[in-house]
């Protein structure tokens, strides 16, 4: 009998298909095990400002660390807010650069809806960077060296500062510089007021606008790609920073802290679903912790909300004065509206229609003539340098009395033209008699010509009188012609100026009837009631 053999039997390998079956299942476990924690994770839906997809690195650590996920939808700011709905929130967070205008619109709705909790996450001015050779004209100019909003918007309307802002219609980066420009404009050093908005105030500072985009990452690329046409750029100071630390500028941007005060982002995260209070909480935690403020500094070059973290060189430690954002939403929309489409050309022609009755010699007439030489330049004040003739800007400027006794057409472009507007109104070239209705018909006249000859132009007649009408056309003829006007010339605006003996009641009769106001020079000085109707 053959005895048992005590060698192991040969060992024989699995089929090649049951080997790469197991493996998968071992991978499939792995990977069931290493995914257990998504069941934990919480999404929550944000609408942000598109400016913010530069934090999206930081979001998964933000999902390692805290186990929640922002699915981010992303608008330009303005947008954002004009989409957030009171009561109807379709989304569970919102992450503004500053939600100012939101809380404005929160403010006026008559939703029950509480206000959203909202904690500030980082800080950003509204700042301007100019190009070296730029700055050191500014600051020349400027008092004390010290550059303030009006001395850019001078230079602007002068045509030596060429820039480049996001549309303020949806940019918050637009609109708070359009607030800072306006509240230096107003001179009062508080949030503007309906009065503060004037039409013809920033009309200087738009003509230096040369560039716009929908987004301040929009208007970063495309000022990179127009650099060499542009003198500065408007936007926050940590688009600057990085602008200037990327390596495509052929001069790095100084930036210019304006005197006379920023508005600060403080990009507010806004809690719009109370049931999502815990996963918010996370959020502001993580966000708010000197470790994740480091690396937004580091990555944005945003400043940290606190003083743990030790901020970049970069950072200058004193941003200076930060400007109020206005408390009514109405101001907000009227000064958008003012300042217009930056798209579209600024050019607007204004005829200035000016009475040299004999009643006119002495203070008055020296009063107006003290009108013509501010706008030419020579008021240096804050707020007089917002207001001053600006390059391009067509005027026609004639001066009656029984008749037209003589006009000028000017396109400004420099010193020469300016004389040239006060030489005119320096004449000592008196009328004895007031002929308002045949004046203003020859104005419109002129209009007709302009509207034929540029189409689509903006028009406007400021009519400045210290009297009655003593001859020439009544006012009932001077309406009669006026309907008999072709439509577009119909739509010129007359903006009567009135003091002295003037009748009030006439002349508003006339700016009702073309559509402008009476402004009553008796109520302030002559200047400050000229500069305010210019052009609007």
């Amino acid at each position: 009998m053959r005895r048992p053999s005590h060698h192991p039997a040969p060992h024989r390998r699995a089929p090649r298909h049951l080997v790469i079956l197991a493996l998968c299942l071992a991978l499939l476990a792995t990977a069931t095990a290493c995914g257990s924690g998504d069941k934990d994770t919480t999404t929550l839906r944000v609408l942000a400002s598109s400016e913010l997809r530069d934090m999206e690195p930081l979001l998964d650590d933000l999902r390692r660390d805290t186990g929640v996920e922002l699915d981010m939808e992303y608008k330009a700011t303005v947008d954002a807010g004009d989409g957030l709905t009171p009561g109807n929130y379709r989304h569970d967070l919102a992450w503004l650069s500053s939600d100012r205008y939101f809380q404005l619109r929160l403010k006026e709705s008559k939703s029950s809806t509480a206000k959203p909790l909202a904690t500030t996450t980082m800080l950003s001015p509204v700042v301007v960077g100019v190009k070296p050779d730029t700055a050191k004209a500014l600051r020349t100019r400027a008092k004390g060296g010290q550059v303030s909003w009006a001395d850019i918007a001078d230079a602007a309307a002068a045509g030596s500062v060429r820039f480049g802002m996001a549309d303020p219609k949806h940019t918050n980066s637009g609109l708070s510089a359009l607030v800072g420009v306006a509240t230096a404009a107003a001179g009062t050093g508080s949030a503007l007021r309906a009065e503060d908005v004037s039409c013809d105030r920033l009309r200087g500072f738009r003509t230096g606008q040369k560039l716009t985009a929908d987004s301040s990452a929009d208007l970063r690329e495309r000022y990179i790609a127009h650099q060499d046409r542009l003198d500065a750029l408007i936007t926050y100071e940590s688009e600057l920073l990085s602008l200037n630390a990327g390596g495509k500028l052929h001069q790095k941007l100084e930036i210019i802290y304006p005197k006379d005060g920023m508005v600060l982002s403080d990009y507010p995260l806004l809690l719009l679903d109370p049931a999502k209070r815990e996963a918010y909480d996370k959020v502001v935690d993580w966000l708010k912790s000197p470790s994740t403020q480091k690396k937004i500094m580091e990555r944005t070059l945003r400043r940290p909300i606190g003083a743990e973290v030790r901020r970049d060189p970069r950072l200058r430690a004193d941003i200076g004065n930060a400007l109020y954002f206005p408390d009514q939403r109405a101001v907000v929309d009227q000064l958008v509206e003012d300042y217009g489409d930056p798209r579209l050309p600024t050019a607007h022609h204004v005829i200035f229609l000016l009475d040299f009755s004999t009643s006119m010699r002495g203070p008055r007439v020296a009063s107006l003539r003290a009108a013509f030489a501010g706008l030419s330049g020579a008021d240096t004040s804050a707020t007089g340098k917002f207001v001053r003739f600006y390059q391009g800007e067509r005027i026609s400027v004639m001066r009656f009395g029984g008749s037209v006794l003589g006009e000028r057409d000017i396109t400004v472009g420099g010193r020469k033209e300016l004389d040239s507007v006060r030489s005119f109104v320096a004449t000592d070239d008196f009328d004895d008699s007031t002929a308002i209705w045949s004046a203003l018909d020859h104005a419109y006249r002129k209009a007709s010509d302009i509207a034929r000859d540029h189409p689509g132009q903006p028009i406007s007649i400021v009519l400045m009188t210290d009297g009655e009408n003593t001859s020439g056309i009544t006012r009932q003829e001077f309406e009669r012609r006026y309907a008999a006007r072709a439509e577009a010339v119909r739509g010129v605006p007359t903006f009567p100026l009135r003091f002295g003996e003037a009748d009030t009641a006439e002349l508003t009769r006339a700016a009702r009837t073309t559509g402008g106001r009476m402004v009553d020079a008796g109520a302030r000085s002559l200047p400050d009631a000229f500069k305010e109707i210019r052009g609007c």
